[in-house]
């Protein structure tokens, strides 16, 4: 019995740490796959009737159109290596978290006014934020969505907070170098790396915007 619980436990291990990461890589070279396919995708012809012109292929996605689990962004976060990027999808429920990284559902999009709230696994499915504590003020986090590319600058050290304070996602966070209305981006994650009792928090600020079209910002491959 004991070395059949042994067993047991030795493969549990073995599918937290290896093949949820094989699942999840998966998962999320697919998403970004169908999100450059939607965002290279050609613009709908005109009507015949009516006399709005149609909405040019790059337009962002209409607020409807983010159902949960739909990507709508990557991020490249220079100082995690040059090939890390991954998709964001819209909520933070567990089926998101498989897949990428999760957006907040009530904070703000990409380079709008207001919090930009992401979440992350920091273990298991990838990994996708193992290397959060690795962050520092004035490192990148960039974003990219059908229209631009969106350069937020790290502002603070990681914090480590309770799961209850969720004021660190609010409009202007709570517990973050910002006291006014602005542009920002919070990141969070599991504290400590193999547990959940406390959350990693990351804040940035919106410090640069670039078309799309003028390719990525430097520091990024082309």
């Amino acid at each position: 019995m004991c070395l059949t619980a042994g067993t047991l436990i030795v493969l549990f291990v073995a599918y937290l740490l290896l093949w949820t990461g094989v699942r999840a890589d998966r998962a999320m070279d697919g998403e970004v796959a169908r999100l450059h396919e939607r965002w290279s995708a050609p613009a709908a012809p005109p009507q015949a009737t009516g006399p709005a012109p149609p909405a040019p292929a790059t337009a962002p996605d209409p607020p409807a159109s983010l159902a949960e689990g739909r990507a709508f962004a990557e991020m490249y976060v220079p100082r995690f290596g040059a090939d890390w990027n991954k998709p964001v999808l819209e909520g933070t429920g567990p089926e998101p978290l498989k897949k990428g990284l999760g957006h907040y559902p009530r904070s703000a999009r990409p380079g709008e006014t207001g919090n930009f709230a992401v979440a992350g696994h920091r273990r298991t499915y990838g990994d996708p934020f193992k290397d959060v504590p690795e962050l520092r003020p004035g490192d990148a986090v960039i974003i990219k969505d059908a229209v631009a590319w969106y350069t937020y600058t790290v502002r603070a050290e990681p914090l480590r907070v309770l799961p209850t304070e969720t004021g660190v996602v609010d409009p202007v966070p709570q517990g973050s170098p910002f006291s006014a209305p602005g542009r920002y981006l919070t990141l969070t994650t599991c504290e400590p790396e193999w547990g959940h009792s406390h959350r990693l928090v990351v804040w940035a600020e919106l410090t640069g915007t670039r078309p799309a079209a003028q390719g990525p910002p430097g520091g990024l491959p082309r």
